[in-house]
């Protein structure tokens, strides 16, 4: 089963999140975005010149206080290399680095709007939550197609275990005890984390040309077919037989005229109308109605019966 990235556009998702319509990238790189070409994007991030802390405060200044977005774009631009930093370090989750850095800069565009240069702190380090944030969504969305973890206390978890992971590999009692202590949960919520992170998605249909070994294992085959009840199979087929029955009985009964219109009208392919019928018999349809409807009384007092 193949997985699709949820992967976003940085210039249209600016304009929703961050309310000003930054350009994410120089008009000068032309085509090199991540999605496009990597190897060159990150050559063209890097080939940005760093800001010096006074340059960086200026700019922040003249975003914050005059609604510059040319100062914006250019806080945006200085800072698009630490976005492919942090990148590689969640290159472990199978996930595109591309995707991943174009995340990235959403986040990164959403701290611009919201720095603060009054605060006393770079923007790097306030830039950093938002960053990760989004890259974190990303990855929880695209890691598996069955949501691995929906609270917050699990996305937590769920990236501190992995990180855990790494250097203990599969968890024993104690490793697990100790991983819960430092995070301050339950050891069972760590194991059943755990647990979620070593399944893996599987088709819930066989493959088309898989043997009939392999076949079975798929989860459809694990579903209760309730055509397959015998019971309820033998009962059905007792009851269309009885009814079966019981109506040839009471047809048997029926004059010739009368058997012929409930076939004519009810049992055969072609059915005939009551003026069929009437021209048939010589009588009117009126006749024709009367006949029926007191043929099928006859029949539903001696089933009944």
């Amino acid at each position: 089963m193949t997985m699709h990235y949820q992967s976003t556009d940085q210039t249209t998702e600016l304009g929703k999140t961050a309310g000003k319509h930054l350009q994410a990238f120089d008009p000068s790189f032309g085509p090199n975005t991540p999605g496009r070409d990597l190897s060159a994007y990150m050559s063209s991030v890097n080939s940005i010149a760093i800001l010096t802390p006074e340059q960086e405060l200026e700019l922040a200044k003249q975003y914050y206080y005059e609604d510059n977005v040319d100062a914006a774009r250019q806080l945006v631009l200085a800072h698009l290399r630490f976005v492919v930093h942090l990148a590689k370090s969640y290159s472990g989750y199978g996930l595109s680095q591309a995707d991943l850095i174009q995340e990235g800069n959403v986040g990164l565009m959403k701290a611009v709007k919201r720095y603060n240069p009054e605060v006393g702190v770079r923007l790097v380090s306030f830039a950093v939550h938002w960053i990760k944030a989004e890259m974190h969504e990303f990855i929880l969305r695209n890691w598996r197609i069955v949501k691995i973890a929906t609270t917050k206390a699990q996305r937590k978890l769920f990236f501190n275990l992995r990180s855990s992971k790494k250097r203990l590999g599969w968890l024993s009692s104690a490793e697990a005890d100790a991983v819960a202590e430092d995070l301050g949960v339950d050891v069972k919520v760590v194991q059943q984390m755990e647990g979620r992170m070593a399944s893996y998605d599987m088709a819930f249909d066989a493959d088309n040309d898989s043997d009939d070994e392999a076949a079975y294992k798929a989860p459809a085959y694990f579903l209760e077919d309730q055509s397959s009840d015998m019971a309820a199979q033998i009962e059905a087929e007792e009851w269309e037989e009885t009814t079966n029955n019981s109506l040839y009985l009471a047809m048997e009964d029926l004059d010739d005229r009368s058997k012929d219109i409930l076939a004519s009208r009810w049992l055969g392919d072609d059915k005939a109308t009551l003026h069929e019928l009437a021209d048939k018999y010589g009588v009117s349809a009126e006749r024709i109605r009367q006949l029926e409807k007191n043929a099928m009384n006859k029949i539903k007092a001696k089933m009944v019966a």
